[in-house]
């Protein structure tokens, strides 16, 4: 027994006492939408002040849909952003494909499902063959894409009717904008929705203690279910103090459960991620990168797509980039600028869901307010570039303070 007690202890079967992060490196990991957030809200605060109806229930319902289709644009450029590459041609895919499921239900009298699944898989394959281009023959995805994209808003002339304008009202289409959920219809769904995520939490904290990896019932459990909680609450109490809960929102909410599901617990988000963070190294741990990149640019061309046909609902048509979230204008600045002010890095690697949720907030919370104020147009994209420029100056601040690689 004196053998035994005195024997030298090996260090190495001990597991290392686990290092304290600081606040500044909190920041640039686990809490990097928390000035995005301070922000926000000091926006709201601002904006309040400064008019009385801008916390109106019908001011924030029309704030909600107002910015759906460029958070929908910033969700699908997330996935092409996380592999460190960048797609210019969305807005024009959002348009094309619009045009293309009007054309369709007007001239060929397709039904209304079949046009929109048409468009989703046209703008998918659109995706897939840019990033095939570009990583068959080696040319950088902005070339390949801003080409593409000049040559898609030529192709939506094209398809075009004379009178350049393809009208949807009477279509099916315009019901998409026009539904809400309410009363009743809209608890019962906050309630099914968060069950479903309840039950994802929770089996992702159990999956890790099977594996061994620490669990934190505060940060890991009960702060994510509180917050959503809270939040999902007060979104559906106040939609439905005005009319209810738009379906366009209920989407919105659907796709960026759908995506955070895909990023957070699938092989393939794990492959994103790598791949954006050192795509030499993934390649050599087996990753086939042109096909996560292909993918990525698929789902973000498929999401253009469907942004491309609500936004054709809300308008009740489609025409020569017509605005309101179709083609051209500044949906491409906007839905580029939403992802990273909500935390999306332009270097590959980092950035949730949420990024597309609290990028198209601030987007849209800007334009709202001013607008409410009496600012012109050109004010409202001065303060847009600004905040973009402040979004990725703090990204740079804090890796410089944390030693770390924001990005």
């Amino acid at each position: 027994m004196a053998q035994v007690l005195s024997a030298p202890i090996d260090s190495g079967t001990f597991p290392p006492p686990t290092k304290r992060r600081s606040f500044g490196e909190l920041l640039a990991s686990d809490l990097r939408a928390l000035p995005v957030v301070i922000g926000l809200v000091a926006l709201w605060i601002f904006f309040a002040i400064q008019s009385d109806v801008f916390l109106s229930p019908q001011n924030l319902s029309n704030l909600l849909l107002q910015s759906t289709v460029v958070g929908i644009m910033a969700l699908g450029l997330m996935f092409v952003l996380l592999v460190k590459e960048i797609d210019l041609s969305v807005a024009a895919i959002n348009g094309v494909t619009a045009v293309l499921m009007a054309k369709l239900i007007v001239e060929f009298g397709f039904s209304p499902w079949t046009a929109v699944a048409s468009a989703v898989a046209a703008g998918a394959v659109i995706g897939c063959l840019s990033a095939r281009w570009m990583t068959y023959v080696g040319v950088p995805s902005f070339v390949v894409t801003l080409g593409l994209g000049l040559a898609l808003n030529g192709a939506q002339l094209l398809l075009l009717p004379p009178t350049a304008r393809y009208g949807l009202m009477g279509s099916g289409i315009e019901q998409i904008a026009q539904t809400r959920i309410e009363g009743a219809w809209a608890w019962a769904l906050l309630v099914a929705g968060l069950l479903i995520y309840v039950g994802i939490t929770v089996s992702n904290a159990w999956r890790r203690q099977r594996v061994g990896l620490p669990v934190s019932m505060l940060s890991g459990l009960a702060a994510p279910l509180l917050g959503a909680t809270v939040l999902s609450v007060s979104v559906v109490a106040v939609l439905n103090a005005h009319q209810g809960v738009p379906l366009l929102v209920l989407i919105f909410a659907a796709m960026l459960g759908l995506g955070g599901y895909v990023l957070k617990e699938t092989q393939f988000g794990l492959y994103l991620y790598a791949v954006g963070n050192n795509d030499e190294a993934a390649r050599r741990t087996g990753v086939n990168v042109g096909r996560i990149k292909m993918a990525a640019f698929g789902i973000a061309g498929a999401v253009a797509a469907i942004a491309g046909v609500l936004a054709a609902s809300r308008t009740l048509g489609v025409g020569v980039f017509s605005g309101g979230g179709i083609g051209g204008g500044t949906l491409l600045l906007e839905s580029i600028a939403a992802a990273v002010i909500g935390g999306v890095s332009l270097f590959g690697g980092r950035g949730s869901v949420h990024a597309a949720l609290l990028g198209a907030l601030v987007i849209g919370t800007v334009q709202n307010g001013l607008n409410l104020m009496g600012v012109e147009n050109e004010i409202r994209l001065i303060v847009t570039g600004m905040l973009l420029v402040l979004a990725v100056s703090i990204d740079k601040l804090i890796e410089k303070a944390t030693g770390q690689q924001a990005f």
